[in-house]
């Protein structure tokens, strides 16, 4: 295989006229060059240069290896500006995934700084709601998701996890409910009530609510279940009975509910960012969870 680098010594003495004035021109001895031009010739399997007088002309075949080193030095050097450009984040690409009530209040702002400060990075958002956002890292299918932690089982190797923010649940009743008088509840007074179902599908926030509520010594009365948390303030105050829903989850507040603040046990989602270890340093990933932060400090 021919070497990049000798065929760069091969144009600079065809381009200088001689090996001396190449020599010079790139910091070599003339012994040096004509060691480098020699190997170059072994590796063609044919003379590149033939003298004239006191210089050098190329043959056919140094010729033709000149200008292909000419386009080979180009690519190097638009190689080396774009992997300058990449390191600084000035281009590339960044997966994120995410879950729906962290989409709606974390992830916007957090995006727009990207797009400010990085505007040639391309951004490849998904919606992953059904299943831990947190797994496509793990697979190297993202480069960051937003989850809910702890699970049962502790991130893949290569995976970093940045605290967030924690997301409590809240009380959500009736407006006419007897409870809607108090400020705070215990858990313990929804142990006879019927619940509206916020939690369906198998999965961390669904075992956060329930793990409280089986401390607080019940299982939850579901009579309706709930795709969304909107609809799912709707059907309480519809009066088909109470929930639980995380202070994120709770948006534009229905009218005829009232939201309060619950203990022994208050459920809290703990929300991360779960970030690829390879992407970490990235400068736009850097931006995306410093504004993450500061919109969770705008939520607390």
């Amino acid at each position: 295989m021919l070497d990049v680098r000798r065929m760069q010594v091969l144009r600079a003495v065809i381009t200088s006229g001689s090996i001396t004035a190449a020599a010079r021109n790139l910091g070599y001895t003339p012994s040096a060059i004509s060691q480098q031009l020699s190997a170059l010739e072994r590796e063609a399997g044919t003379e590149l240069l033939e003298r004239v007088g006191r210089g050098v002309r190329p043959t056919p075949a140094g010729a033709l290896l000149s200008e292909h080193a000419e386009t080979l030095s180009t690519e190097l050097a638009r190689a080396e500006a774009a992997l300058t450009e990449l390191k600084e984040g000035r281009i590339g690409r960044v997966s994120i995934r995410y879950f729906a009530t962290a989409g709606a209040s974390l992830v916007p702002p957090a995006i727009a700084a990207v797009r400010r400060e990085h505007p040639g990075v391309h951004l490849d958002l998904k919606l992953v709601e059904l299943d831990d956002p947190m797994a496509e890292v793990e697979a190297g299918h993202a480069d960051v998701a937003i989850t809910v932690f702890p699970r049962q089982t502790p991130p893949a190797k290569g995976v970093e996890l940045v605290h967030l923010l924690d997301d409590p649940y809240r009380a959500v009743l009736p407006k006419t409910h007897p409870l809607a008088r108090k400020r705070v509840l215990d858990l313990t007074e929804f142990a006879d009530e019927p619940w509206v179902g916020v939690d369906g599908q198998p999965g961390i926030c669904r075992e956060i609510l329930y793990g409280a509520c089986a401390s607080a010594g019940f299982a939850p009365n579901i009579v309706v279940e709930s795709e969304d948390y909107q609809t799912a303030q709707g059907f309480v105050a519809a009066g088909l009975g109470v929930s639980l829903i995380p202070e994120l989850g709770l948006g534009a507040q229905h009218p005829g509910v009232v939201v309060r603040r619950i203990h022994h046990p208050e459920p809290v989602r703990v929300i991360h960012a779960a970030v690829a270890s390879r992407a970490a340093s990235h400068p736009a990933v850097r931006t995306l969870l410093a504004a993450m932060r500061a919109a969770t400090a705008k939520v607390a």
